[in-house]
């Protein structure tokens, strides 16, 4: 039986304050994810689901509700302790890639294990490790001026996972990249999660990318509005995926009617 990695428990994420004008952006979210899955979020803008990430991501906290990670709840924690969980558990991959101009590949992949005092020798192995899985060896010793956009979040993708976090968060991973590069990219996050078990959940805008995961979760208005599990091949998830974003762009529509 495959464990909970991350669980989120009545999630409600309230802005402003008391005596001012209040927006609820999120309202009563409930959903686990399991060892081994893939699994992606949508939602038209504004729906909520950034700010989900940012609070999975422990970059935020809930105003109610309990996440947890690793059977580990967030709420507990200091600042400190925050920063330092979200050190060792969780990897994350920005849409901007957000690496160092200044450092190599192999620099910037490296620094999650640097920040954790981890040795030289260890550090060299864990990143040539995890570059051997995404097929960037030969870029190590480049600067990020010197690849494509591609290898760029691929490194990044690296730098996310070499210190074995136990899940993976993507933002809009592919939304910076030309189609042959988020097609690479989708590619080797399948292999990561299908070969080695990576656990991942990924914000995406894009039915393509979605039809990578095996279990989407659609958010409308701070609330989870359907989930959809993959049974078929990826083109029938896609077919499928659409279909819900059609649905969801009438409710949309008829709201504002």
């Amino acid at each position: 039986m495959r464990e909970i990695v991350l669980e989120a428990k009545h999630i409600r994420k309230v802005y402003g304050k008391k005596n001012e004008k209040q927006y609820e952006a999120l309202k009563d979210i409930n959903f686990e994810v399991k060892e081994g899955e893939f699994v992606g979020v949508m939602g038209p803008s504004g729906s909520g689901k950034t700010t989900l990430l940012n609070l999975l991501s422990a970059l935020d906290t809930p105003t109610n509700g309990d996440i947890q990670i690793g059977g580990e709840s967030l709420s507990g924690l200091k600042d400190s302790e925050l920063t330092d969980f979200r050190a060792k558990n969780i990897g994350f991959i920005f849409q901007d890639f957000n690496l160092l101009e200044n450092l190599t590949m192999e620099q910037n992949i490296a620094l999650p294990l640097s920040l954790q005092g981890l040795s030289l020798r260890n550090s060299t192995q864990a990143v040539k490790k995890i570059a051997q899985v995404l097929d960037i060896e030969g870029i190590l010793s480049n600067y990020p001026t010197e690849v494509s956009g591609g290898q760029k979040q691929r490194v990044a993708a690296a730098r996310a996972l070499v210190h074995n976090p136990k899940i993976l968060l993507g933002d809009e991973p592919t939304g910076a990249l030309d189609s042959k590069n988020a097609k690479n990219l989708l590619e080797a996050l399948k292999e990561l999660n299908e070969d080695y078990g990576t656990t991942i959940l990924m914000v995406t805008h894009d039915p393509f990318s979605a039809s990578y995961c095996q279990r989407i979760l659609f958010i409308q208005d701070g609330k989870i509005y359907r989930e959809l599990n993959r049974k078929g091949s990826r083109q029938e998830f896609y077919q499928d995926i659409l279909a819900v974003l059609a649905h969801l762009e009438v409710a949309e529509e008829s709201q504002v009617d």
